[in-house]
């Protein structure tokens, strides 16, 4: 499979090929100097099991976790699975049983060396409750798996899975190439919600250091600093004026990152838009109204008009990258039609006198946009729709804040994993279908069924897939994020030679 230093290196020649036509100053890596990231979110949690699946915060999580923690396996950005803790891997042939090895000599950030116990512990409540059990084994660890899991490198590779340890004092120890130095100049405990560790998380500032005794090699830099809490439209300022290397945008400031010629990052579409309806259909005039509001809903326009090229439409709940079927589903808007079932509501009906009330995050702009041009294509079939702000909440979390005045809650739901079926699952989990015996199917013709089936019943409209941002410093080298979003800052290495602010 390859020793540590050579992964490191084919990694690096990977990136430096793409990254040639770009290239200044000077074209070799250099050790040393500390990165400057600037993230949206005001807080942070580094501990896996407490993350929430879908929430808006999960990538924010998840990137910073990387620098600490390491998985079993990784996956590049060809496809193909690589090792990390893990150096080899086999399964039964029904894909039931896997064995993977574990990689000798790999210690902690406080010097104890991983075991099995490490990874069982670590990984355990962390798998998906459909059956799946992890154990030690003669040298590595073993995942029994009730049904077929063909797709358990997937997710191993990605969301949540990462190995750590307890520090037995409330902490989380990594084997990773950076440690959670300090948070806000005080002491941080590895592991807990900083806002916790640190008082406020609000402007606050992570330190990472590197890791000298990591088992993949130090990391190029000497350490990483993320200032937290920074509005896009400042983060974008700072990106221009060179007080910051790498900087989380949003679609707006991404648009004119692009006219400032700042070097801009995009992922494939990682957010999801949806309208989720309180309760299912248990009329004909109800399942009348969501069928011409589904008919009225001009997706391609949102995406392309409104968001300015900034997010793809949404026919499905899984993405095409993700699922590789999402071109089979057909969202086009049909006015007229919807017009049509408009007519066939009674005139005391909810989106007809009664305003179709629809909910939301009082603080996420996004989705106020994305919901007031909903109601513009529901008002032009016919429609009333009302929007209405609520207390800010976890929508994505749980899929539906809403209460009892509301007959609507606009979602937003973050892809955390690259198995599809886990992705569907733990979407379908939040919006509360009920799911067969055995999960999601894990065929793909069997799963796209069954997200047809659901999909049909119109209780969640799909509506855009919004991508992440992020501004770039001409300084930073080696960038190879993946396209699902991940930013391996590990590979990072800053150009000396370049003055802070410098575009590409």
């Amino acid at each position: 499979m390859g020793c540590p230093a050579q992964i490191r290196a084919a990694a690096f020649f990977v990136a430096t090929l793409l990254w040639v036509g770009a290239a200044r100053g000077s074209e070799h890596p250099q050790y040393g100097g500390v990165l400057r990231v600037e993230l949206r979110a005001s807080s942070v949690v580094m501990n896996p099991q407490k993350w929430k699946a879908g929430a808006p915060d999960f990538a924010s999580n998840e990137r910073l976790a990387a620098l600490v923690f390491d998985r079993l396996v990784a996956l590049d950005n060809y496809g193909r699975f690589q090792p990390q803790l893990a150096t080899e891997w086999t399964h039964d042939a029904a894909a039931k049983r896997w064995q993977f090895v574990l990689r000798a000599g790999v210690r902690f950030s406080d010097g104890t060396l991983l075991t099995a116990a490490d990874v069982v512990a670590a990984l355990g409540p962390l798998l998906p409750p459909r059956g799946m059990q992890i154990s030690a084994s003669p040298g590595g660890v073993t995942i029994q798996s009730a049904s077929a899991a063909n797709d358990l490198l997937e997710m191993l590779s990605s969301g949540p899975y990462f190995v750590y340890k307890d520090d037995g004092a409330g902490g989380l120890l990594g084997t990773g190439p950076f440690v959670l130095e300090s948070a806000g100049g005080s002491a941080a405990v590895e592991g807990k919600n900083i806002a916790d560790a640190a008082g406020s998380a609000v402007g606050q500032r992570l330190r990472f250091r590197s890791n000298e005794n990591c088992w993949s090699g130090r990391p190029f830099l000497d350490g990483i600093v993320v200032s937290l809490g920074v509005p896009p439209l400042k983060a974008l300022l700072d990106s221009q004026l060179g007080k910051a290397d790498v900087a989380e945008l949003s679609e707006d400031t991404a648009r004119r990152a692009g006219q400032s010629n700042i070097k801009l990052w995009t992922s494939a579409p990682m957010t999801l838009f949806a309208l989720k309806f309180i309760a299912p259909a248990k009329s004909e005039n109800e399942r009348t109204l969501r069928e011409a509001l589904q008919l009225a809903i001009d997706r391609n326009a949102m995406a392309r008009v409104l968001l300015q090229r900034q997010a793809e439409p949404a026919a499905s709940f899984l993405p095409q990258w993700l699922s590789g079927y999402a071109f089979l589903f057909e969202m086009e808007s049909n006015l007229e039609l919807a017009k049509q079932k408009r007519g066939k509501l009674p005139a005391n009906a909810i989106g007809a006198a009664q305003p179709l009330r629809v909910g939301l995050d009082s603080g996420n702009e996004l989705a106020k946009l994305i919901s007031e041009r909903v109601a513009v294509n529901a008002r032009a079939a016919g429609l009333t729709l009302q929007v209405v702000a609520k207390a800010k909440g976890n929508a994505g979390s749980d899929g539906a804040n809403g209460k009892a005045d509301v007959d609507a809650q606009l979602v937003v739901w973050r892809y955390a994993v690259l198995s599809p079926r886990g992705e569907l699952e733990s979407f379908a989990n939040a919006m509360h279908w009920e799911i067969p015996e055995g999960g999601v199917p894990e065929e793909a013709d069997e799963r796209y069924a069954w997200e047809k089936r659901m999909m049909d019943e119109m209780n969640v409209l799909a509506l855009v897939a919004v991508p992440d941002f992020a501004a770039l410093d001409g300084r930073v080298r080696n960038w190879s994020p993946a396209p699902w979003g991940e930013w391996r800052l590990a590979d990072v290495w800053i150009d000396a030679g370049e003055k802070a602010g410098a575009k590409l």
